[in-house]
């Protein structure tokens, strides 16, 4: 089992999964407010987190699409992802993501 930690109101909240599992995905079973309205498709950024700059560097780079979505986003941070484009690997377990404000 892998797990990411992700950080919102009420501070770190550790979600497991299997590989592949999206952080989308995790955060939306454990009942975060992290909306995924197009259900990972990139047709939205209503996944839109943070990705610890320890961690920024390790994910693969953002497709065409993903960067057109963050376009979108009112307060795009530098390390900014769509949750639903962040898979679980063994490379990225206890991965680190904040919830925008």
């Amino acid at each position: 089992m892998l797990h990411a930690v992700i950080t919102g109101r009420d501070g770190d909240i550790v979600l497991r999964g299997q590989p592949g599992d999206s952080v989308m995905q995790l955060a939306r079973a454990a009942g975060l407010p992290v909306l995924g309205e197009c259900n990972g498709s990139l047709a939205c950024a209503t996944c839109h987190v943070i990705v610890d700059p320890d961690w920024a560097g390790r994910l693969p780079p953002q497709s065409d699409d993903e960067d057109a979505m963050l376009d979108s986003v009112f307060d795009l941070m530098p390390t900014s992802r769509l949750s639903c484009q962040i898979r679980l690997t063994d490379a990225l377990d206890g991965i680190r993501v904040r919830l925008p404000a």
